[in-house]
């Protein structure tokens, strides 16, 4: 079965579309917001434009993020933890504070020696 090209008549990249729907998307902006980025960047689109991709384009980019999530979560667990390690100066003394911190950059331990 051929796969069908979304993008196939559209006149704009794929990245920028893709850029466009996820800032759209992913930050609390609105379409006016996303507009004015582009802008800064040298992307002249209305925020007409980003509304009628995001109603095409955001199912298609939605499937596809799922899929690698299911991805990622049949190869085995992701969680991740390493140990941090630095000198604290508390009082004109100097500590070793230690962190243990996850993939997501959380700090779930907090120790100091």
């Amino acid at each position: 079965m051929k796969k069908r090209d979304p993008f196939k008549y559209s006149n704009t990249s794929k990245e920028i579309i893709r850029l466009a729907v996820m800032l759209y998307v992913r930050f609390p902006l609105s379409l006016r917001n996303v507009e004015d980025l582009l802008h800064e960047r040298g992307i002249e689109v209305s925020h007409e434009s980003v509304r009628f991709w995001w109603h095409r384009f955001g199912p298609f980019f939605a499937s596809e993020i799922r899929k690698k999530r299911a991805e990622r979560l049949r190869s085995g667990p992701q969680w991740r933890w390493h140990l941090d390690e630095i000198f604290v100066k508390i009082n004109d003394e100097q500590f070793y504070l230690w962190h243990a911190v996850d993939h997501e950059g959380e700090v779930f331990e907090s120790f100091v020696t």
